[in-house]
């Protein structure tokens, strides 16, 4: 059974919202009442999105590569004449990249596991924070990972650029605690998303060692933190990163 989270009349974005996490946090906020739009990469995924998200309340939906900053900005733009402002920004867009050593993970990959994952939210808070300042009020969530706090190997770039997000967290909302605007983020452990259908079983198998619960996580276990973590119940935390991991994390 879930829980009641108020969000109506909210307006939210969530950035790589086809598929996995942001497909689930989209969700999530629709049912809790809230005008959601979704961006992602122009793929299959995307109408298929769209179609079924639909039917769960109003739902707007672009095709954002947020690694772009001109199309983030405009696209912000679309998203506030559909919405009539933004309340919520989730930033979930991301990549994992090659599974290679450090010293030996190509550049090309790197500089694109940047750009997608750190610098697009980066480019979405850049576009959307003045919108919600101006209105003294805003929630943004940061979808980081556990990576980005322990270092895992074979995913340098991946766990580089989450340890980015959760210091972009952590700086915005101390520039912002007297806004309105709260920011924080998120830690998840492995997820069960298309990003670990890759993974080679004896990484995964080594991942799931390091969590007592013993399972990967749903998405829809995510978006249930994030619709907190969106709402108005949450008001006094700010800069903080919430660690999803089935017990992994216990510092």
């Amino acid at each position: 059974m879930k829980n009641n989270i108020a969000l109506q009349g909210r307006r939210a974005i969530v950035t790589g919202a086809s598929r996995g996490m942001g497909k689930a946090i989209a969700q999530r906020l629709l049912e809790s009442g809230a005008v959601v739009t979704i961006w992602a990469l122009e793929d299959d995924a995307l109408p298929a999105a769209r179609k079924e998200l639909s039917a769960l309340g109003t739902l707007h939906a672009r095709a954002v590569d947020v690694s772009d900053n001109d199309a983030v900005v405009a696209a912000t733009a679309a998203a506030v004449r559909d919405m009539g402002g933004i309340d919520i920004l989730v930033n979930s867009a991301g990549i994992s990249g090659p599974h290679v050593p450090a010293w030996e993970y190509p550049v090309a990959d790197w500089r694109r596991v940047m750009q997608v994952n750190l610098d697009g939210a980066f480019y979405c808070c850049r576009a959307v924070v003045p919108h919600m300042k101006q209105a003294g009020y805003g929630r943004i969530v940061n979808v980081a990972s556990v990576a980005g706090k322990e270092g895992s190997p074979l995913i340098g770039a991946y766990s580089a650029a989450k340890g980015g997000m959760i210091a972009l967290t952590k700086t915005m909302a101390k520039e912002l605690a007297l806004s309105g605007v709260l920011v924080n983020a998120i830690a998840p452990g492995p997820t069960r998303t298309d990003m670990f259908a890759n993974t080679p079983p004896e990484q995964m198998k080594a991942m799931l060692s390091r969590c007592p619960m013993q399972r990967l996580m749903e998405p829809e276990e995510v978006a249930a933190s994030v619709a907190w973590l969106v709402s108005d119940d949450c008001s006094f935390t700010t800069g903080a990163v919430h660690d999803l991991t089935g017990g992994r994390s216990t510092y």
